[in-house]
């Protein structure tokens, strides 16, 4: 039996070539969107699967309060290592120090790399699971050593075996690498650590490392941890949250709070708003699973309207099939079947676009999402897929076709009545609705990024790149090779920050100043610069000046930002004193003195306010990064080969590596623009999907009324007015469509702004965009089909009668 129902839905589907094309091409777009995005929710949500014990590993953050507002973060003290160990040891089966992700140069023979890696206590291999393929699995218990992975070991040593082997580490310390380590894999927070060295050797060679043991002011540190299977991350929340407060009167003013963050939530949940969680990029997976969904349900209206729709050209068939005998039961199956053949075919198809499809899409996306051949869950999810799809998309047509009368039928009295083509009506405004939401939506995120890309940075980011000072070989020569650039012609200027232009790597608190309010909570961005600063970067100065050689006192001086006048309430800042009242600290610094204050330079998110900031005087010559203004005089490949040759001039045994300011500065819209981007290319397949079931529904229309046609046209009728008798029907729905699907858009967006900051507001002059496009688009497809029956020659159509 189901074979015959096959036989026939194919002969149908043979007989009715255009409908049955626009129905798979409809549904295998559809479907493509959908397993796309189901290929990206499922690379999102299983984020950090690699690690086995993901459900018991957290990364220990901590709330901080000041003037009635609190940050949350993962930078912790030193000194909670100990604490944890000795009063909470019982919580935890790993407690893991470890540095913030570092970059450095790895030298063997004559192979240099410029690699990203970490200083971690040794419990992460165990912790984390990291395999070891060569070498020692406890490769981290000596101090003067280096895990590498495989990728690492493949560029430095080829066929080599590494273990063994003595790695050049920053052109300065000799490290054995001990073992080596499979790749971690790309959806993973731990994808880039490249290098493990032992958090021993971190402390050892940095004597302010060594200092913060007993610092609890300084946050400078990371915390993993693995609980022990008895108990619970809330549990040992309780325990801990007041461990920095107890051990540390000092910090007790910003009320400090310890609290385990679990690995299961660092991806997808890890924005905090005054100390709440308050989502993050799980929003990003319930709105590309919202327009999947949309995307797909826009496929199976388009099966649904233009099956019910061609109910009349069927009419026949089914007053026959009842007539003979066949059951109401057998005819809802015969459709089914139809409709099930229909899915399969766009499902196949939809497979053949996904593959050829999904590079560009894993471009898009920055993924690296590969098709699950193997994968037994995703063809169980394909084939129920299948089923429900088939089910949705055919269970009205099935159920509406096999409801006629055959004696109605047969007879030839048989009318569909006035209010048939209504449910048709209702599903083209809901696909129009959804389109016009989509595109709005589109637009606004759009809108958004390109506000926050069109905000004032405070500073000259074109033509400017940053050189990373990774090793000791830099320390003392900044002067030098601040001249030699300059001298080479590449460079017109060069200034030294402690942090990248574009980040803050440290805050600073403890500061008084005069008409500091009593009880005032200090919080400071602190970037330490040499004297070109200002010019180097190109900074408004709106009061004062900016350091300069000429003023040996300028080394006990600071620059403020405009933000951070107005923090402190200082009037008249040029002249007055700061003082550091860290009492942690057992050596006080001598009071800075303001020189200058420059306008707002953006050096974190672009969506947020301007934090408060000080730029102090290096007067150690420590610049973690050389800021290079290249010379406008000449081209960019020019200059960057001028300051080459004079790096491997002076390092000849370091890799020369440098970042454009402003390249850098665009990463911090990849978030946003990637939502974009995806959103773009689903909008466009709703419209199109939109517009294939306009254009055969429009040519049901036509092919219903061409007699009709032919009879205007012979007492007459213009083609402009066919074209509108064909065309206004369709106008009216997507006006309806304009009408329902705006504010919900409106709303929709509103509500997503809010989540910045810094943001644009929803504009009207996108929803004239919007509308007139919806509009235009209508138009097109409809009048194809609307003018090319209207210039028929009228003899065709009457000739019958």
């Amino acid at each position: 039996m189901f074979k015959n129902y096959l036989k026939v839905a194919l002969r149908n589907l043979l007989k009715n070539k255009v409908y049955s094309l626009i129905n798979i091409a409809g549904l295998a777009i559809g479907m493509t969107a959908t397993i796309m995005i189901g290929l990206w929710i499922h690379d999102e949500l299983s984020y950090n699967d690699h690690f086995t014990n993901k459900e018991t590993i957290a990364q220990i953050y901590q709330h901080e309060s000041a003037n009635g507002m609190v940050d949350t973060g993962p930078a912790i003290p030193r000194p909670l290592e100990f604490a944890l160990r000795k009063d909470h040891a019982d919580n935890f089966k790993h407690i893991v120090m470890s540095s913030w992700n570092q970059t450095r140069y790895l030298r063997y023979g004559e192979v240099n790399l410029n690699m990203e890696g970490n200083f971690m206590q040794e419990g992460a291999l165990d912790m984390l699971g990291i395999e070891v393929v060569k070498g020692e699995k406890d490769g981290l218990k000596d101090k003067n050593v280096i895990m590498i992975n495989e990728s690492v070991a493949k560029a430095l040593f080829k066929d080599e075996d590494p273990v063994g082997k003595i790695l050049k580490v920053n052109n300065r310390f000799d490290l054995k690498v001990t073992a080596v380590y499979k790749d971690i894999p790309t959806n993973n927070n731990f994808n880039d650590v490249h290098f493990i060295i032992p958090w021993k050797f971190y402390t050892s060679s940095r004597s302010w490392v060594e200092r913060a043991k007993t610092s609890w002011g300084n946050n400078s540190f990371q915390m993993f941890v693995q609980i022990n299977e008895n108990t619970t991350m809330d549990a040992v929340t309780a325990k801990i949250i007041d461990v920095k407060k107890n051990a540390s009167p000092n910090e007790a003013e910003f009320n400090p709070q310890m609290f385990l963050f679990p690995m299961k939530d660092w991806h997808l949940r890890s924005e905090f708003e005054n100390g709440v969680q308050t989502g993050g990029r799980i929003e990003n997976v319930w709105l590309f699973g919202i327009i999947g969904i949309f995307v797909l349900l826009l496929a199976c209206i388009n099966f649904v309207n233009l099956s019910t729709a061609r109910s009349e050209k069927r009419a026949t068939e089914v007053g026959i099939r009842k007539s003979i005998g066949s059951s109401r039961g057998q005819l809802i199956s015969q459709f089914l079947s139809e409709s099930f053949l229909i899915v399969l075919l766009s499902f196949v198809l939809s497979i053949g676009l996904v593959l050829l499809f999904l590079n560009g899409f894993n471009d898009l996306a920055s993924k690296t999402i590969v098709f699950p051949w193997s994968d037994v869950q995703f063809w169980l999810i394909s084939f129920v897929f299948i089923m429900i799809t088939s089910f949705l998309a055919g269970s009205y047509p099935a159920l509406y076709l096999s409801s006629f009368n055959p004696v109605t039928v047969l007879k030839g009295t048989f009318k569909t009545g006035r209010y048939s083509a209504l449910p048709r009506k209702i599903l083209v405004v809901m696909q129009f609705t959804v389109s016009v939401a989509l595109i709005i939506g589109t637009m606004t995120v759009i809108d958004q990024v390109d506000h926050a890309k069109n905000r004032p940075v405070g500073y000259v980011k074109e033509g400017l790149i940053q050189i990373p000072v990774m090793s000791t070989e830099f320390i003392g020569k900044e002067d030098s090779m601040r001249s030699q650039f300059i001298a080479s012609g590449g460079a017109t200027e060069m200034a030294t920050t402690s942090s990248p232009t574009t980040n803050v790597w440290s805050n600073r608190s403890g500061y008084t100043w005069e008409g500091k309010p009593p009880g005032f909570q200090e919080d400071f961005a602190f970037t330490s610069v040499s004297y070109e600063f200002t010019d180097a970067l190109g900074l408004k100065i709106i009061e004062g000046r900016g350091f300069s050689r000429e003023f040996p006192s300028d080394s006990l001086a600071v620059i403020l930002n405009k933000t951070a006048v107005d923090y402190m309430g200082i009037k008249d800042p040029i002249g007055k004193y700061i003082r550091d009242s860290d009492v942690d600290d057992p050596t006080p610094a001598p009071p800075l003195k303001i020189i200058g204050v420059i306008d707002d330079m953006i050096m974190q998110s672009p969506y947020s306010p301007v934090k408060q900031s000080m730029y102090a005087f290096d007067r150690n010559g420590n610049g973690n990064f050389y800021n290079i203004r290249l010379n406008p005089a000449q081209s960019i490949k020019e200059n960057l080969n001028a300051i080459e040759r004079t790096f491997k001039a002076n390092f000849p045994n370091l890799p020369f590596s440098y970042q454009f300011v402003d390249e850098q500065y665009g990463r911090k819209f990849r978030s946003e623009e990637r939502v974009a981007n995806l959103s773009k290319v689903f909008t466009l397949l709703a419209i199109f999907i939109s517009c294939l079931g306009l254009f055969g529904l429009a040519s049901f229309v036509a092919e219903q009324r061409v007699k009709e046609i032919g009879v205007r046209k012979t007492l007459g009728a213009s083609v402009g007015q066919l074209w509108m008798l064909l065309s206004k029907d369709f106008i009216k729905l997507v006006l309806i469509s304009l009408i329902i699907g705006s504010p919900i858009a409106y709303y929709m967006m509103t509500q997503w702004l809010q989540k910045f900051a810094y943001r644009t507001d929803v504009s009207l002059v996108i929803f004239a965009i919007a509308c007139s496009g919806a509009l235009a688009i209508t138009l097109i497809t409809v009048s194809f089909q609307a003018i090319r029956s209207a210039t028929t020659n009228p003899v065709d159509s009457l000739r019958t009668e």
